[in-house]
Order: C-alpha cells, then structure tokens, then sequence
C-alpha cells in the first residue's frame, strides 16, 4: 500500500475524480461540474494505491488559519472495511500537522460517524442534508 500527494490534472488525478464519481457521485444520480474540479487545483489531494491502482482517496482544503476541512473521502468498493480508510485518515492527519493545522473538520455522511468516532473525531451539530445525504459537521484537534 502507497500513500501519495496527488498532482491536479495528472493521471492520478484522474483515478481520484474516476473513484469519487464511482463512489460517491454516481449512486446519487449526480456527477461533478467543470468548476467543481477546477477548484480542486488548490487543494492537497491524497490518494492510497495498491501497484498502481487507487484504493482510497480524500482531499483536504483549509477553511480558515489552522483549519482544514476533509472531503470527498472514498474506498473502493469491495476494498471498505479493511483499513484503508483507517491509513488513509492517519495519512492525512500527518499531512495536515506538517502543514500547521491545529484541528480537521468533515460534513461526514451519517453512516459514517461510527467510523469517525473510532478515530477520535466527535460530532459538533445537528443533522442536515447535503447531496440529498443526511449529514453532520465531525472535528478533531490535532
């Protein structure tokens, strides 16, 4: 298992935008807008690949000085429940420290939040719908 930064536009980069749209857009009935990638360029995007398939990715974008916010965390299907998303989270904390962020913050998807529980985030408001997906806002002090 590698973890990378990936590179916006690079061909990794296009696995990344292949597993989001698989996993995340595609059973909503949804996909991306050019503008939503474009925005993309200025975040740090990580990725975790076997050989040279990617597994899992996420991306984190700051939100405000120290802050970060993660988003757009997908494992392949077949692949969730086998620790790459548990590696790909400490990856990302990493990267995050190493940037001077004090404090990581998610819209996670309900369905999530057991997850995100065992890696010490906790749940800081109520419920609401993004993507016509039930919601709450997650953070953790680094």
């Amino acid at each position: 298992m590698a973890l990378k930064m990936i590179q916006y536009g690079s061909p990794e980069y296009e696995q990344m935008v292949a597993l989001r749209r698989q996993m995340l857009r595609k059973p909503l009935g949804l996909d991306f807008t050019e503008q939503e990638l474009h925005s993309e360029e200025k975040n740090v995007l990580l990725g975790c690949f076997d050989e040279e398939v990617m597994e899992g990715c996420c991306m984190l974008i700051q939100t405000a000085p120290g802050v970060v916010r993660l988003r757009q965390m997908a494992v392949l299907s077949g692949l969730q429940g086998k620790g790459i998303g548990r590696v790909l989270m400490s990856f990302a904390e990493n990267v995050a420290r190493d940037r001077q962020f004090q404090k990581i913050i998610m819209h996670a998807r309900t369905s999530t939040v057991p997850f995100f529980e065992k890696l010490g985030y906790h749940v800081t408001g109520e419920p609401f719908v993004e993507l016509t997906i039930q919601h709450v806002v997650m953070e953790k002090e680094l």
